[in-house]
């Protein structure tokens, strides 16, 4: 018996063409200018880790075999459908028929093996090459079936395809996708004007259902007040990603604007050396995470932006479990911890600080939260490279601040010889059985397990999920509120 899995669902919109409106004479607004803080490298997702590529190709010039929805969902793309081996090591993916790529050529399973092998192989640049470890073999089976080997089962597979480093390029264009990306997305690429913007054009013969719109520009602007000046004077029409959230409240009050709040894949945590001498007691980790007044740190540290979490999870994840009553603020409760666990006295640990501002301005107020039950803390302001050094690789740290945002990246908690040193044999072996777990029932059920392990276990101290601040014109529409991955899709993006 073999599973099969098949959704009918489309990413894109309904085609609002350049038809005259009744009064006025005006014409409907086809063209939106989008900002962005940083300029990418190059435009290829598949060989740099630089999150600004994604977030001009991912959906609009490049698609993969599936994709990521707004919800942190997974949906087919150019896979419509696929199924599962009983073992769960072989994945055939059948193909939507008619795709081409934006050079004319057709899509075939062809390129689909090139792209995975392209991105598996020794002298791949994929920033995610890990992705792509777990396959022994790709096969075209015909022109749109491709069948995936794996050395294991791997129950995270398909979610895997959907990131942005996956995606599917045909080998004739490969070799200078950085420079001129060349896609089967609903938008091709037309121009990069370096140090300025990128300009895409709408792709007339996508496969798919068509978008709305005609053209879309994105417009690097790195300065936080040329950011505010460009926005309110209608110069952009859009920042997601907007960069200096203490000017939002000058937007909330223009009606010709929206300020959209959203969540992103960071989970800020206050992250805990498990091995520590003092640290390797739960009792303390508790007493830490009692001491914490998330909403203190979120509006002194980010402007009150920012969702609470209790656990290593996204809120926005249809899985996510709402932990943060399990480690309230409860001052009271973490000096008994701490009395019980042999520290009545007081007790003094390192606070070793990377460049962030969320990680600065909140070092600061966890310090004076901690010095309140009796910790103190000795602060450290590192670079980022000392901070990988020290920190990260060297492990030399009580404390520190970082957000994690890989999506769905709880499984580092099963990694010993992680920088946070948390060695449990059963969270292990949990992660195991959802590796080879391929139901999404069950999957859900398992992560909702290793999120309740990890805050039972006061692993580290879960603060917030980094939020996604944006400001949008309030004509505009369809623009993700969530970043469940770092992309600034367009295709259900149109003017009311």
């Amino acid at each position: 018996m073999r599973r099969s899995f098949t959704s009918h669902f489309m990413a894109g919109a309904v085609a609002i063409g350049l038809s005259a409106v009744a009064f006025g004479g005006a014409w409907a607004q086809t063209s939106v200018t989008i900002g962005m803080q940083l300029e990418p490298p190059h435009l290829d997702p598949t060989g740099g880790a630089a999150a600004a590529i994604d977030e001009v190709v991912y959906a609009n010039v490049f698609e993969g075999l599936t994709r990521f929805r707004s919800d942190g969902s997974v949906a087919p793309a150019l896979a419509k459908s696929w199924d599962i081996s009983d073992d769960g090591k072989t994945y055939t993916f059948h193909l939507n028929s008619g795709v081409s790529f934006h050079d004319g050529s057709s899509l075939t399973a062809d390129d689909v093996k090139f792209s995975l092998d392209r991105a598996r192989a020794e002298d791949s640049t994929n920033a995610q090459k890990a992705l792509f470890a777990g396959i022994e073999s790709v096969e075209a089976v015909d022109d749109t079936t491709v069948k995936v080997m794996l050395a294991n089962p791997d129950g995270a597979f398909v979610t895997k395809m959907a990131w942005g480093d996956a995606v599917i390029l045909a080998p004739e264009s490969a070799a200078d996708v950085g420079a001129n990306p060349v896609g089967t997305g609903p938008f091709k690429f037309d121009r990069w004007v370096r140090g300025d913007r990128v300009e895409l054009v709408r792709n007339p013969d996508y496969w798919g259902d068509a978008v709305a719109l005609e053209q879309a520009t994105f417009k690097f602007i790195s300065d936080p007040n040329a950011a505010f000046a460009a926005v309110m004077s209608g110069d952009i029409d859009a920042f997601p990603g907007y960069p200096a959230p203490e000017t939002l409240a000058a937007f909330e009050a223009d009606p010709r604007f929206n300020v959209v709040v959203g969540s992103t894949e960071g989970e800020t945590i206050l992250s805990t050396n498990n091995k520590a001498e003092a640290l390797s007691d739960v009792r303390v980790r508790e007493a830490i995470a009692h001491a914490i007044n998330r909403q203190e740190i979120i509006d002194g540290a980010m402007f009150g932006f920012g969702t609470p979490i209790g656990t290593h999870f996204a809120p926005h994840n249809p899985d996510y479990l709402d932990l943060t009553g399990q480690s309230n603020y409860d001052p009271a409760r973490s000096k008994e911890l701490l009395k019980a666990a042999g520290y009545e006295n007081g007790l003094k640990l390192t606070l070793k600080l990377p460049p962030p501002s969320y990680a600065r301005r909140g070092g600061e107020i966890i310090a004076a939260q901690l010095r309140e039950v009796g910790i103190e803390t000795e602060i450290s302001n590192l670079e980022w490279a000392q901070w990988l050094e020290q920190v990260f690789r060297g492990k030399d740290y009580d404390l520190t601040i970082v957000s994690h945002t890989e999506p769905m990246d709880i499984n580092i908690y099963a990694r010993p010889g992680y920088y946070f040193q948390y060695d449990n044999p059963a969270f292990q072996d949990l992660m195991k059985t959802l590796d080879v777990e391929a139901d999404p029932a069950k999957r859900s059920a398992l992560y909702k397990q290793a999120q309740q392990m990890i805050a039972d276990d006061y692993v580290n101290g879960y603060l917030f999920q980094l939020a996604r601040t944006g400001v949008v014109n309030a004509k505009l529409k369809g623009l993700w509120q969530n970043a469940p991955t770092q992309a600034n899709d367009l295709t259900a993006v149109h003017w009311d």
